[in-house]
């Protein structure tokens, strides 16, 4: 009886589910759907520029985009050292207005993002910086400077010749060392920039968000003692015990305790990075783990501790290894084949971290615009790809939130095993435990 009660009970639960899961499908294609076509109608045959759209979404920025717009930012702090050494301060907002034009033919109002020169007074001296769209520095903040007209004038001349040259539109066209703003050309100069970007701040987030979580966890054991914690922080329990047993504490032995603050560490803010990743609104939206610059950072951190805390036995390997004399005297063959290996280890804990979390997120994103192409070939293509794109969109967002752990994980468990063999003692293999 109380099997059939159970099989009932699962039933039922399965159809609410079904229930919605059908309604939150509705609701995506609903709101998809109409911007497909107004997508198409505002482009007017327009190609839509899908490498452009990709790059935009996965890179750093000075403001941090409202959810469904791409005119409005949350203006972040910009801080920058002008070419005299003076330091500024000024919001991401002074740098960028919102510009709105009217089609005459249709009446329809259409709003853009458009770059500013923000002027600073100080000194009785006046500085101008510009967020630059086609630059050698472009997307980065610059500091810039009037020309006379006769160079304003040789700089003009030499943009229509590289134009002309490349076969490509003046307004495209980079002149090293300056940059064009509304038709008139200016000296730039590349600031030394310590902005709190997107990045930046995305950073901070999750080192609060890790912080929050980990003391929470201390403070419930101080105030509990041993006894077992339920709902949010059994489940913290849980993956602390699953990653320090089944990983550092099976490959490190006794010597767990002394580097398993730093890989938990590294698991952790790994995972958090990768599922705000994954999450459009803020404080979610920002692709940590697919920017090569922080991968290489916890990898270089990897490569310090490994190295640092090396015994002679790892050293003595890397330099006078075990092998035929005639392998590493008088040519050091694999001298340099070992220190070779020093550096592709992180090497490769940083692209693998990179390259699957970026794939992931280029996937969606390629996928979601695929829908504003078909839209130009009319309706049912249109709400054709809107059903397939979702669809896909939603099962390579369910199979990113694994890829999340797996690669936190791999990165961890990697790092263990570098760390467990710079520290190994020659001869026996450390299995003892403590407590």
């Amino acid at each position: 009886m109380s099997t059939i009660m159970l099989f009932r009970f699962a039933s039922i639960n399965l159809r609410k589910m079904k229930i919605r899961i059908a309604l939150i499908f509705s609701l995506l294609v609903g709101l998809l759907f109409p911007m497909t076509a107004k997508a198409s109608s505002e482009e007017n045959g327009e190609q839509v520029n899908v490498k452009e759209i990709i790059f935009h979404h996965l890179g750093d920025g000075y403001g941090w985009e409202v959810p469904f717009s791409h005119v409005y930012r949350i203006p972040l702090p910009v801080i920058v050292r002008a070419e005299d050494g003076k330091w500024f301060c000024f919001s991401s907002a002074k740098l960028t207005e919102v510009t709105v034009t009217e089609d005459m033919a249709t009446g329809k109002k259409h709003k853009e993002l458009s770059t500013v020169i923000h002027k600073e007074e100080r000194d009785g001296k006046t500085y101008m910086f510009l967020l630059p769209h086609v630059s050698e520095n472009a997307n980065k903040v610059v500091e810039v400077f009037p020309l006379s007209a006769s160079e304003e004038k040789e700089v003009a001349a030499e943009a229509a010749a590289l134009s002309k040259e490349n076969g490509e539109d003046i307004h495209h066209t980079i002149v090293p060392g300056y940059v064009c703003h509304d038709g008139v050309y200016y000296r730039e100069y590349r600031t030394f920039d310590i902005s709190i970007t997107k990045n930046v701040l995305a950073l901070f987030i999750a080192a609060g968000i890790v912080t929050w979580m980990v003391m929470g966890l201390v403070r419930y054991y101080r105030r509990k003692g041993l006894k077992a914690p339920r709902k949010g922080m059994g489940f913290m329990e849980l993956i602390v015990d699953f990653v320090y047993t089944g990983v550092i504490k099976n490959t490190l032995g006794s010597r767990a305790q002394k580097y398993a603050p730093y890989l938990l560490t590294c698991f952790f803010f790994i995972l958090v990075m990768n599922l705000l990743g994954l999450i459009v609104i803020f404080p979610g939206g920002a692709n940590l783990t697919g920017n090569i610059a922080i991968t290489l950072v916890l990898a270089l951190l990897t490569f310090i501790v490994t190295n640092i805390n090396g015994n002679k036995h790892y050293w003595k390997e890397i330099f006078w290894p075990d092998v035929p004399l005639f392998l590493k005297f008088p040519l050091p063959i694999m001298q340099l084949i070992e220190v070779f290996g020093i550096f592709t280890k992180p090497a490769a804990l940083c692209v693998r971290l990179f390259a699957n979390m970026m794939g992931g997120h280029m996937i969606v994103i390629t996928l979601t615009v695929l829908i504003f192409i078909f839209a130009a070939f009319g309706a049912a293509a249109a709400g054709g790809s809107v059903v397939i794109s979702v669809l896909f969109s939603l099962f390579m967002l369910a199979l990113d939130v694994l890829v999340s752990f797996i690669q936190a994980f791999v990165f961890t468990m990697l790092s263990t095993i570098f760390i467990s063999m710079s520290t190994e003692e020659h001869g026996h293999e450390d299995h003892s435990v403590e407590a």
